[in-house]
């Protein structure tokens, strides 16, 4: 089910921070917004309908106030854009993507083990006999 339309930016920060703290409504999460980004209440209502109509987030009327949660897990989410992004902007390829990595500057021990990890769970893939 991945929703069709790309994300802005503002879209985005915002769709990360719902899938960290939802249920939420518009009032909590514009008070984070404006102490982080100084964006209006009315900024983070427009972003979160837009993100509801374009499949990002479902809401639900809770004593009188919308509350707000994202219709897949943020790891689903996050695999879903990854996903796009490669088949987008390099072609399918993963190979630039893991250029930039191996360029960008030093990963932690945490990250090197998740990234070892993949690599085993691709390796058991390729060597999975083919139905």
């Amino acid at each position: 089910m991945p929703p069709s339309n790309a994300l802005g930016k503002t879209e985005l920060d915002i769709l990360r921070y719902i899938a960290d703290h939802h249920p939420i409504s518009v009032g909590e999460l514009a008070d984070h917004v404006a102490a982080t980004s100084g964006q209006a209440r009315t900024t983070v209502l427009t972003t979160m309908e837009r993100l509801r109509r374009k499949g990002y987030l479902r809401r639900k009327k809770v004593q009188g106030v919308y509350r707000y949660w994202p219709k897949i897990a943020k790891e689903e989410l996050l695999r879903q854009l990854v996903g796009t992004f490669v088949e987008t902007a390099l072609g399918g390829s993963v190979a630039p993507f893991v250029a930039f990595l191996a360029h960008s500057g030093p990963l932690s021990e945490g990250e090197m083990a998740s990234l070892r990890q993949l690599v085993r769970e691709l390796e058991s893939k390729r060597k999975e006999p083919k139905p």
